[in-house]
């Protein structure tokens, strides 16, 4: 087996599932436009879960596109409307969506007229991950091996191959291997409602 890059579960001590390897993994990448309609219509805020709260967040698929051209190095709102051919309103309620929520942050660019950019969050880089993963198995299960439309090569030389392990024991983690242990839980709409508050508060979208 050739060298390959590790995610992380993690252990009994709790923490963020993490990407393990010697070097960084390089996410920056040319992507091919879309011009698909897409939207969400799903309500997960009476769901006491984990994956529901990150779909809240970035289930909607032009926000999990916007976040794979943020780590391709997209940062200016021109620039996602070229790649993706969203329009203008969806972009930028996604994107305003994004900063209330942490993943985005906005920086300053120009003051005449006043422009803004979206740079991606230490949260928001937490995402790393799941892109990736996201992508393997399209590579896999959709486009089928060998027919993928990009690699990532790390820096080892060898193309990523990411792979789920145990932080605390290094074992790969397969599904007969896991129990759930439910803990008491706020609702998702409880959760991100602190966030869903300071969307209600408008700025001005770029």
């Amino acid at each position: 087996m050739g060298s390959m890059c590790v995610l992380r579960r993690a252990g009994a001590s709790g923490g963020s599932p993490v990407l393990v390897c010697k070097r960084n993994a390089c996410l920056r990448a040319p992507h091919a436009r879309s011009s698909l309609a897409m939207g969400r219509t799903a309500d997960y805020s009476k769901e006491s879960c984990s994956v529901a709260a990150a779909l809240a967040v970035v289930g909607d698929p032009w926000t999990l596109l916007i976040l794979r051209d943020g780590f391709a190095g997209v940062r200016r709102f021109d620039d996602w409307r070229q790649r993706l051919g969203v329009a203008r309103n969806v972009l930028a309620a996604r994107l305003k969506g994004l900063v209330a929520q942490g993943v985005l942050e906005t920086r300053r660019y120009s003051d005449h007229p006043p422009r803004n950019e979206y740079v991606l969050t230490p949260k928001g880089r937490d995402l790393a991950p799941v892109l990736l993963t996201l992508k393997a198995w399209g590579d896999r299960h959709v486009y089928g091996a060998g027919a993928q439309p990009l690699d990532f090569v790390h820096g080892c030389g060898a193309a990523l191959a990411p792979r789920l392990v145990c932080e605390a024991c290094g074992e790969p983690v397969l599904g007969a291997d896991l129990t759930p242990r439910r803990r008491g839980a706020a609702r998702v709409g409880e959760v991100l409602a602190p966030a869903s508050h300071a969307r209600s508060v408008s700025f001005a979208a770029d």
